[in-house]
This record gives C-alpha cells, sequence and structure tokens, in this order.
C-alpha cells in the first residue's frame, strides 16, 4: 500500500473512532503495532469557528507517524477550510469522514450522509485535494442502504477527483454496527481502480484479518472497535500473516500494567475525573477472560480517582494469583 511518502506492505490500520482514538490511546496501539493511526472525528465547522476543543484533537507526536487526520462535514467551503488548517499541523495524511452512520452527522449530510448525494460527495473531495498538497484518503460504506449499494461506483469517483486511498467500511449506512460484514465486492473494486484499498468492518481476529487479505486481495485492514482495550491485536495480526501462527496470551500481569499505563496517560492528557469517567469503556477489553473480571469492572466503575483504580486493580490481582 502506498500513498504519499507512506508505504506499507500489508497494512494494518487503526480506525479513527470519536472519543476512543485520543493521543494516549493512539499511543499505545502504535506501539503494539499500528502501522497507521487517525484522530477522532474533526468536525470541519468547529475548525473553522476556531474551536479549541475540536483543535485539540489534532494533537500529535512524532511517534505517531504515519499519521491521519480525519474531517468531516457537509459544506464543501468548510471542508476546504478545515483541511488547509489540518494541514498546518503536518499530518502524513488528511482523510475524509464519509462514513459515520450516526444520525446527528449523517441527517445533517456529512459522514454517510454523502451517500446520499454523490455530486456533493464529489464536489468536496475534489475540493480538499486540490486545496492541499497532502495525500487525502477517503473512508465510506458500502452505499446508504441494502437497495442503494454503490460502492464500485463511488470508489471510481473517489479515484477521478484525485484521492489517494479508499477505506471500505463493508455495511450499509442502515446497518450502523448491525449484521456481519459483506466483502464480497471488494474484489470488483480491487478491478476497477488502481488507489489503494483498505477493508474495515468485523476484523476481530489474525485469521480474520489474513481471510480479508487472502480473499479480497485488499491493501490494508483497518481496525475499530477490536482494538479498544486489546492493542496487542496489531501485533498478533502481524505475526500472523507472516507464520500462521498464534503469538501467546497475554498474562494478567501485562494486561494490568498496560492498562494503568494507559489510564495514567489519559489522565495526565485529560485530567483526572474526565479521564477516568472516559476510561471505563476500555476495561472490558484489558480484562476480558480473566476469572472474575466482570465482578472487578463493576467496582471499577464506581472509581473516580486514579489511586483508587489502582488500588481495586491490585487487590483483586493479589486475589486472583492466591
Amino acid at each position: 500500500m502506498k500513498f504519499g511518502t507512506v508505504e506499507i506492505d500489508k497494512a494494518v490500520l487503526l480506525a479513527p473512532m470519536e472519543e476512543v482514538t485520543d493521543y494516549p490511546f493512539r499511543k499505545i496501539c502504535k506501539r503494539f503495532g499500528a502501522d497507521v493511526v487517525y484522530t477522532e472525528f474533526v468536525n470541519a465547522e468547529g475548525l473553522v469557528r476556531n474551536s479549541e476543543k475540536t483543535k485539540r484533537k489534532m494533537y500529535f507526536t512524532e511517534e505517531e507517524r504515519p499519521f491521519g487526520i480525519q474531517i468531516y462535514g457537509a459544506s464543501e467551503c468548510s471542508m476546504e477550510s478545515a483541511a488547509k488548517m489540518a494541514e498546518e499541523v503536518q499530518p502524513d495524511l488528511l482523510d475524509i469522514n464519509c462514513g459515520c452512520w450516526v444520525k446527528n452527522v449523517a441527517g445533517h449530510g456529512a459522514g454517510s450522509g454523502l451517500l446520499r448525494d454523490l455530486p456533493k460527495m464529489r464536489e468536496i473531495i475534489s475540493s480538499v485535494v486540490k486545496s492541499v498538497s497532502l495525500p487525502v484518503t477517503v473512508k465510506t460504506r458500502l452505499g446508504w442502504d441494502a437497495s442503494t449499494i454503490n460502492i464500485v461506483e463511488v470508489a471510481k469517483m473517489v479515484e477521478d477527483c484525485g484521492a489517494s486511498a479508499l477505506t471500505i467500511h463493508c455495511r450499509t449506512r442502515s446497518q450502523g454496527h448491525r449484521g456481519e460484514a459483506d466483502y464480497s465486492l471488494i474484489p470488483q473494486v480491487k478491478e476497477t481502480v488502481k488507489i489503494p484499498i483498505i477493508v474495515n468492518g468485523d476484523i476481530t481476529s489474525p485469521q480474520k484479518a489474513k481471510f480479508v487479505f487472502d480473499t479480497t486481495g485488499c491493501d490494508g485492514v483497518m481496525l475499530a472497535r477490536a482494538a479498544i482495550g486489546n492493542p496487542w491485536i496489531f501485533c498478533e495480526i502481524k505475526y500472523f500473516l507472516k507464520t500462521e501462527n498464534e503469538l501467546p496470551q497475554r498474562s494478567l500481569e501485562e494486561k494490568i500494567e498496560v492498562m494503568v499505563e494507559h489510564l495514567r496517560s489519559s489522565v495526565a492528557y485529560k485530567g483526572e475525573r474526565k479521564a477516568i469517567v472516559e476510561f471505563r469503556k476500555y476495561y472490558s477489553g484489558y480484562l476480558h477472560s480473566f476469572s472474575g473480571a466482570s465482578v472487578l469492572r463493576m467496582e471499577l466503575m464506581k472509581c473516580l480517582e486514579i489511586d483508587e483504580v489502582v488500588e481495586t486493580v491490585e487487590m483483586w490481582r493479589r486475589k486472583a494469583k492466591s
């Protein structure tokens, strides 16, 4: 897979996810093998209004490269201005969100809402590509619903607009995250365009990643929910692609060590109370498969201070070892 100065064979990428792919989480995933990481969704209108909260989402460090900023919006003018502002912080690429399915995004003509207005999607992609010197990529879905699956047409349009790569979440907008991802059209997309194609959706294990590479001929796979609380999945996939063997399961001690490191980083980045509350989404992944983990998660949900979290985890760990 090659776009701009980025060249990676069988790339394994971390998907942009709202309220998930902040700096502390990206840093952990990068350390465990994510080839490319992205911001949370960056609202073009927020950037144009000079919102500090929105601009903060674009913060990154050199260790995260290759690094992408994903922007979304329904206005060609705002998207062009936002792209120029994003370029100023010097990421490796810009990604246009044409796939977010949630109502307050798609319902206002942004994200996957652009699948209902392909002329507008074309205008936005073309405008962004022309306004910056960085590689511009696009992330979208198979179509708006089962009766309007048009990904082959969309892929050709994306390439014609000058985009450097396309990521396809293999569900429709109407599915959201429901149902199984459908990879059957990816080979046809690959035959239609020359730009790299990245597949997203239901890639939850090394075996599934290999299946997707083998059956679709895609250039990369992108992980989303499977990485939450499980940053090791990136190195597990890469190892399996090379050897067809699985890495040993991570120990309880290592998972707890990384979990606490991740939490401390979040506290330093966001402040204690905000970080503790937002970190709750990660507990299930980090503690998955360990005996008594469900009880521990319930206790951790009550914690509001980092020392309380660490003490609760250590007490449970000592009991688990005894």
